[in-house]
């Protein structure tokens, strides 16, 4: 059932993703999306066509821009043009087939020098189409000056053309290329003012850690703090530079192959702490499974945010699911925000308690239980994995042994209050019987009893 204020309204939610909405609209939208998932596919269909950037990566590889000139009767198949003579008659407009003369191919990319390319970006050689995401796709390059390999990210063509995605995309860039730090992709070379805005980040050979959970399932203990240490490290990092990630998740680490580097990307939902620019919008930006109760009631966050979502992280490398699962959106949110997880060793009964104890601490509903920042976490985490790999010699350190006694007098007050209710619901039943049968047990005058 849809809120009467906001019926669903296909042009307030381009209208939102351009930023045009008032306050009051937005928190009207919000509250409409709230309950209505046609409208929330909606949005997200017009935020991101996959269908689109399938044909986008299809056509890369299928064409080059060496075979296309920079006139203005070029054309290709990537971008669906509107008409440039005004007339709603043009026969190309209406078979989708045609292009304005400035698309992606022609005047983005320069014709190759090499044939074997799919074209030019300034003193980048684009060779091949790597993979797509939201926001748009990641093409693979060579810098013949530097002799390196770059990825470029360019935003997704329906995308450009708004404010409000433009200015997200370039905030992704300030924010990662402020960071220098060996557990966070750095941005190399950005431009936010042309036709499709791109940046430029070092090509690593890797897989996300969505990627391999997806294939191998849950992790072995080593492998799990291994790859936190380095997420909580590139954190600190961000945190140091006043900036919270907002959108940490397995698609977001790098696992680079041949080495035990992890590296954390997509800043796309960072912003300084301080930035209340974005606050307005009544819309929430994030991944459902793994923000924060405070980010799902739309509420302001600060660095302890992106430590819950570490914790939902670790939670899915030790069970091979996020902690918190349901079949809608607004499901996940409601989760997230009032129940508790499962316990993992209900999934992996040999998980340390100690762990587990770390887990549901970053887990916590309220920020001030959790770490008191991603620094700690480091830590604790560096000195547990130090434990656990030479148990006998390295002591498990007395913070995680705290966690796990206090996981164990959890645990215990929890079996304390069971045995408890089972004694009072055993005794209420005996008081019931005992009440029932006693006109019977009590003296009878027609026995002849006083």
């Amino acid at each position: 059932m849809h809120p009467t204020s906001t019926p669903c309204n296909t042009t307030l939610l381009q209208r939102s993703l351009e930023d045009q909405l008032s306050e009051q609209q937005e928190e009207q939208l919000a509250a409409h999306l709230t309950e209505c998932e046609a409208c929330r596919r909606t949005l997200e269909t017009m935020a991101a066509d996959v269908g689109s950037w399938s044909h986008v990566g299809k056509v890369l590889r299928d064409e080059t821009s060496g075979e296309h000139a920079a006139t203005p009767h070029s054309r290709s198949t990537l971008i669906p043009r509107k008409p440039l003579s005004g007339d709603d008659n043009d026969e190309d407009f209406h078979d989708g087939s045609s292009l304005k003369p400035s698309d992606f191919i022609v005047d983005f990319l320069q014709p190759a020098q090499n044939k074997e390319s799919l074209g030019r970006l300034g003193n980048i050689e684009i060779r091949q189409f790597i993979g797509q995401g939201a926001h748009g796709i990641v093409l693979k390059g060579f810098q013949e000056e530097l002799n390196r390999l770059v990825a470029v990210k360019v935003m997704a063509p329906h995308l450009a053309s708004v404010a409000a995605a433009r200015k997200r995309f370039a905030r992704e860039a300030r924010a990662a290329a402020a960071i220098m730090h060996p557990n966070v992709l750095p941005i190399l070379h950005v431009d936010s003012s042309g036709q499709l805005p791109f940046l430029v980040m070092p090509y690593v050979d890797c897989e996300s850690l969505q990627d391999r959970l997806d294939r191998d399932g849950a992790l072995p203990i080593l492998d799990v703090l291994r790859i936190a240490v380095q997420v909580a490290r590139g954190l600190a990092a961000a945190h140091a530079q006043g900036l919270v990630h907002r959108d940490v998740k397995p698609a977001n680490i790098l696992l680079e192959r041949g080495v035990e580097r992890v590296m954390l990307t997509d800043f796309g939902l960072a912003r300084a702490v301080d930035d209340a620019t974005l606050t307005r919008s009544g819309l929430i930006a994030g991944t459902p499974h793994y923000m924060s109760p405070e980010q799902a009631r739309g509420e302001g966050v600060d660095t302890r945010s992106d430590l819950f979502s570490l914790g939902s992280v670790l939670y899915a490398m030790t069970t091979g699911r996020p902690p918190f699962r349901a079949e809608t959106t607004y499901g996940i949110l409601r989760r997230v925000t009032d129940d508790a997880p499962r316990a993992i060793r209900e999934h992996h009964p040999e998980t340390p308690d100690w762990f587990e104890g770390i887990v549901l601490r970053l887990l916590h509903k309220s920020p001030d239980k959790r770490f008191s920042s991603a620094d700690e976490i480091a830590q604790l985490l560096e000195d547990c994995l130090a434990h656990a790999q030479q148990p006998a010699a390295i002591p498990l350190p007395a913070a995680a042994r705290a966690l796990s006694a206090m996981k164990e007098a959890r645990l215990f007050q929890k079996a304390g209050l069971l045995i408890a209710s089972a004694l009072l619901g055993v005794l209420a039943i005996a008081a019931f019987v005992i009440y029932s049968a006693w006109p019977r047990m009590m003296p009878c005058r027609e026995f002849g009893f006083e």
